[in-house]
């Protein structure tokens, strides 16, 4: 029964997001629908407390959705 609730009353989703200095080495964590303001914001597939004080595993990001005018670009022959 509880899984037909949660079929029927779907929270909004949150996105995970970690700050990165200059160096590439995350500082915090978010979790939010939009993009946090500022600076040094990436979208991240999950959180994990092992990261901070470290890089980012390449893994770990989460590539931007294409634009929808891929076919319009031009592309180099």
């Amino acid at each position: 029964m509880a899984s037909l609730w949660t079929l029927l009353c779907q929270r909004p989703r949150h996105n995970a997001y970690a700050r990165l200095d200059a160096d590439g080495k995350c500082l915090a964590f978010k979790q939010c629908r939009q993009a946090p303001s500022g600076s040094g914001w990436v979208r991240i597939g999950e959180i994990q407390l092992a990261w901070l004080g470290h890089e980012l595993p390449a893994e770990a990001r989460v590539c931007a959705p294409a634009s929808r005018r891929w076919h319009q670009r031009i592309l180099a022959a």
